[in-house]
């Protein structure tokens, strides 16, 4: 599973970091510091409720067989 991030849609709510802050980091300025990641073992469910948080919906959860889980009606 990945987790890719349009960072330019990010604008400061936070919310994927109150979820985990270390799966969604910040910047100095309260935007997301990354631009996405591959999700790790164990940590699949905090990273979909990361994305799930977002109200932007920049947060795209890509499935390891390449179908997109969140947000509803994202492109690849």
């Amino acid at each position: 599973m990945k987790i890719r991030i349009e960072q330019s849609g990010c604008v400061g709510n936070a919310r994927c970091a109150a979820v985990s802050e270390e799966l969604f980091p910040l910047d100095d300025d309260g935007y997301i510091a990354t631009q996405g990641f591959d999700v790790q073992p164990g940590t699949e469910q905090m990273a979909r409720r990361g994305a799930r948080a977002c109200p932007e919906r920049i947060i795209v959860v890509e499935e390891d067989d390449g179908t997109i889980s969140w947000p509803p009606n994202a492109k690849h």
